[in-house]
């Protein structure tokens, strides 16, 4: 009977050891700091241990300190059967943080190692340690059918999805360290004159093979002259805060991988101003708000989008002939440069605006972009050739670059958008297709070549395949399409640098020739002919960073304008090439000046046109638009006929960068135009006009006020 008693003790006992030995059949490795911890314990004095150590001993690179890093390193690590720390895997920011972690783990002590039923054991563990070093580490051990094979190197490696999935895909999408590659990329550098000026000494010094007139030009071409990033980086500040360094100094998005990049950026052209000749309004303005995304995939393919919000109202010269190129359906205006505008709160004007371009390189020699936006042929403040004067078109473009050659052909889809040939609702369709050929003679002397012609959608034509040749004279397939097949143009470009500080550049447009005129001395209106001269002088009178530049324009009556109104050298109402038109000489003085992130510049412009009396009598050869056929006489035509205009147009404009990495500007300007026509008619009359700005914008395409 005694024994009987005993018999629930003895059951109760082999319970609790069997519990006991089930709780201890795995247990966690042990530093020296944790023996005397009860199981129950074991895991908390590993991990707290672990950190402790970690934080105690981690010191923070230094780049990491200037960049005011903050984020998170994965880790996996093991113990294995000896009780050694094992780095599996490891994923950072810096290779700096690497380095740095792989020398805390190899500076842990051997501890105890994991058991099993008694037996030593490896065991893996998952550890997110966030910079700046916080203590509430999360070490978690990984499950086994989770687990990563140890290399026998021991060397970290990354994780592929056939061996794991202890990090999920999305986990292991981390930006890299940003090292700005878009100033290495085929993504073009911005039209904006100030920009352009601050490299134009370093990529035209003599014995370079560079090519310039072609533009945009791509920061990869750039780049080897002008080092972007370092120029950059001597403008930065010391921004310690996040919302610091976003406004004075990186982008507001920056990712970046070894496979791909991208930026997004916000953009401004805020301006607030007075017209104090204009009476009906207090001031003007410009309300511009841009989304700006670019980006790399691979190292052959590029991407630039910008979209434009705005809506603004200006001096009233600017409104006045804003208005005069407006479009048929009922818009009130185009803005100049910008695009069709609607109207906004009655007195004011809203216009929307989208740019972008895929940009790919197949090869070192070859570049392919599809966009839509502006070109530019040329080394002047104007263009007679191929200007960003007009509202952004689509186009294809293809650079070809070799030897002491840059090719350039171009392809544009334009539109006419006057009542009088809208069809059906519809603006009227028109092509462009021109090539450029520019050459390096010798480590001084450039020539290029020019040629350009236009079609329009007759008879269902479409986009003739004819000007799909890149290697054509497009003058002969114009020929060979009919007399009325097309309008072309060509021009002659040269430029020759007389020293490091200063070259000479010129261009001669021939838009229809006549020899028997063009010498015969009768002053034929087939001279359709345009000319440039100009000088750059950088570093002036040996004051660093002082820009001088000095352009002298003409083109003759009817140059850009045909017998086929629509093949005129236009798109929405705006010239191809310079923004007066035809029949105008101009001199044109700058000057520009930079010292860290302030800048000043000075325009002067003094000119001579000739404009017509009215829109239906005699045509004198300014409006491009008009057709030629109305013409009064066929010789004597000369520069400046018709109502003879002489115009002076001042611009001072002072500013502080901002942001350097996007171009972001606070600035001041003061205009002053003088206009002065031989006799007042109802679109040119005697006006003079004192406009001044204030604003913060973007600095990414050029405003041109001196119409």
């Amino acid at each position: 009977m005694k024994y009987i008693l005993l018999l629930p003790f003895i059951i109760l006992s082999f319970q609790l050891t069997a519990q006991d030995v089930n709780l201890s059949s795995e247990v966690y490795p042990e530093f020296k700091e944790c023996e005397n911890t009860d199981y129950s314990n074991q895991a908390q004095c590993f991990n707290q241990t672990l950190v402790n150590y970690i934080v105690s001993n981690f010191e923070e690179p230094e780049v990491v300190q200037a960049e005011s890093y903050k984020g998170q390193l994965t880790i996996i690590f093991e113990v294995d059967e000896s009780g050694e720390f094992q780095l599996i895997y490891l994923d950072a920011a810096y290779d700096e943080l690497k380095a740095e972690i792989q020398r805390v783990f190899k500076s842990l002590p051997e501890i105890k190692p994991a058991t099993y039923n008694g037996r030593a054991i490896h065991m893996q563990f998952k550890m997110p340690l966030r910079i700046p070093l916080q203590k509430n580490v999360v070490v978690e051990p990984v499950k086994e059918e989770d687990e990563i094979e140890l290399r026998e190197e021991k060397e970290l490696v990354a994780i592929t999805q056939s061996e794991t999935n202890a990090l999920s895909e999305y986990e292991k999408i981390k930006s890299d360290k940003f090292t700005s590659p878009r100033y290495t990329s085929q993504i073009n550098i911005p039209l904006s004159h100030e920009f352009y000026s601050r490299f134009d000494a370093e990529f035209n010094e003599i014995g370079t093979n560079t090519h310039s007139a072609s533009k945009p030009l791509m920061f990869s071409e750039v780049n080897p002259y002008y080092d972007f990033k370092e120029n950059r980086d001597e403008m930065l500040q010391d921004r310690k805060t996040f919302a610091g360094r976003k406004l004075w100094n990186e982008h507001l998005v920056r990712f970046q991988t070894e496979k791909y990049w991208f930026t997004i950026d916000p953009g401004f052209d805020l301006q607030i101003g007075k017209d104090f000749e204009q009476t009906e309004h207090d001031f003007t303005y410009n309300n511009g708000r841009e989304f700006i995304i670019q980006g790399g995939l691979g190292e052959k393919f590029n991407f630039y989008s910008v979209i434009y919000e705005s809506q603004g109202r200006y001096a009233q010269y600017y409104n006045n002939f804003a208005e005069s190129i407006r479009p048929a359906g009922g818009d009130p205006a185009i803005i100049p440069g910008r695009g069709i505008a609607k109207t906004f709160m009655d007195d004011g004007y809203d216009y929307p605006v989208a740019e972008g371009y895929l940009s790919y390189t197949p090869s070192e020699f070859i570049n392919i972009q599809f966009g839509h936006g502006n070109n530019f042929i040329g080394d002047g403040y104007r263009s007679l050739l191929l200007s960003d004067n007009p509202s952004p078109y689509p186009y294809l473009k293809l650079n070809t670059k070799f030897w002491k050659i840059k090719y350039t052909n171009t392809w544009m889809s334009l539109r006419d958008v006057r009542p009088a040939v809208t069809n059906s609702g519809s603006f009227r369709t028109k092509y462009i297709a021109n090539h450029y050929l520019s050459l390096n003679i010798s480590k001084r002397l450039n020539l290029g070549f020019f040629e350009s012609v236009m079609w329009e959608n007759d008879n269902d034509r479409g986009f003739d395949l004819n000007y799909l040749n890149p290697v054509i004279f497009y003058r002969a397939i114009e020929f060979a399409t009919g007399a009325d097949g097309g309008n072309a143009i060509i021009g002659l470009t040269g430029k020759y640098k007389i020293s490091n500080q200063m070259y000479a550049y010129g261009q001669w447009l021939i838009d229809e020739f006549s020899s028997s005129d063009v010498f015969g001395g009768e002053g034929s209106w087939k001279n359709k002919l345009g000319f440039q001269a100009g000088l750059k002088y950088f570093n002036a009178f040996n004051v660093d960073n002082l820009y001088l530049q000095a352009e002298y324009n003409q083109v003759r009556p009817y140059t850009y304008s045909h017998n086929s109104i629509t093949l005129n050298y236009a798109h929405n109402n705006q010239s191809m090439a310079h923004l007066w038109g035809a029949n105008f000489r101009e001199i044109i003085g700058i000057a520009r000046y930079k010292r860290d992130r302030w800048y000043g510049a000075a325009k002067f412009i003094y000119g001579e046109r000739g404009f017509d009396f009215s829109k239906t009598g005699d045509y004198y050869g300014q409006d491009i638009y008009r057709n030629e056929e109305d013409r009064p006489f066929d010789t004597g035509v000369e520069i400046g006929q018709g109502n003879t205009t002489n115009s002076f147009y001042s611009e001072l404009e002072a500013g502080y960068i901002v942001n350097p990495t996007t171009n972001l500007k606070l600035f001041a300007s003061f205009i002053y135009r003088d206009f002065n026509p031989q006799f007042n008619t109802s679109t040119n009359f005697e006006n003079s006009t004192t406009w001044i700005n204030f604003g913060l914008r973007t600095d990414i395409f050029n405003w041109y006020f001196d119409y």
